[in-house]
């Protein structure tokens, strides 16, 4: 049973290390920041934390890695962190992050099957899009500074940009996490027999 918490402890903190790093990758190429919006690899880590730790594992670690950037660690996109980024408009996508890994996680808890992951999958990144986009809306409306001529419209046509990234990396996702799943389920059975 410890072992098995230590296993769990040590997934949650590679997720929130690699949901880090694919925040991160305009940094390497800054091309892909569209309308104050960066292209990032957060959506697909967010899927699959949930596909893969369940979802109680999922949501606490997107939570943690809430939490980590909050404190201060520049884990947010273009490096940044800190108590400021809950005024940001992209900030609804961090916490659509939480939600959308404990949904997927709790939609492949009910019925593991490959079409199951790939539905999960594709549902968590519309829920992204769509909290997230409406999160920003609101933002630039009531508390950040819009751009001349900034309406619900516009707001997304920002995200068709990343759109059919997310959309493939969703079915990566979704495939990824269920034959890793029946690949650990092998290795399970294998060990009790």
């Amino acid at each position: 049973m410890k072992a098995n918490q230590t296993v769990k402890i040590v997934y949650g903190g590679l997720f929130i290390a690699l949901t880090a790093i694919g925040a991160n990758i305009t940094a390497i190429m800054p091309f892909l920041v569209v309308g104050g919006v960066p292209i990032t690899l957060q959506t697909f880590f967010a899927v699959l934390a949930g596909l893969v730790l369940g979802s109680r594992l999922g949501a606490f670690t997107m939570f943690g890695y809430m939490l980590i950037g909050l404190a201060g660690a520049p884990v947010f996109a273009q490096f940044s962190g800190g108590a400021a980024n809950l005024l940001s408009p992209t900030f609804g996508f961090i916490i659509s992050f939480i939600i959308v890994a404990y949904i997927c996680g709790k939609l492949v808890e009910y019925k593991q099957t490959k079409s199951m992951y790939i539905v999960a999958s594709l549902f968590g990144m519309l829920f992204i899009y769509v909290f997230g986009t409406n999160w920003l809306y609101m933002a630039y409306k009531l508390w950040f500074q819009a751009p001349e001529g900034f309406h619900y419209g516009i707001a997304w046509l920002w995200m068709i940009v990343p759109l059919p990234k997310d959309i493939a990396l969703a079915l990566v996702a979704g495939v990824f996490a269920y034959r890793l799943d029946a690949i650990l389920m092998m290795q399970k059975v294998r060990s009790q027999s």
